[in-house]
């Protein structure tokens, strides 16, 4: 996997941290996606962060 497409994402209620794939040329915003929380056992909102 390329070290320049990696993204982190960081879940809003826990903080956990995992990384992910973008592909910048054609996502100018920032990720937010909804994502399972094994921690939590639901799904949460992870925002994109800075490496």
């Amino acid at each position: 996997m390329s070290q320049d497409k990696l993204v982190k994402l960081k879940c809003s209620e826990t903080g956990d941290i995992r990384y992910t794939r973008k592909n910048k040329k054609t996502v100018e915003k920032k990720l937010e996606l909804k994502k399972y929380n094994p921690r939590l056992r639901k799904k949460t909102v992870w925002k994109e962060t800075k490496k």
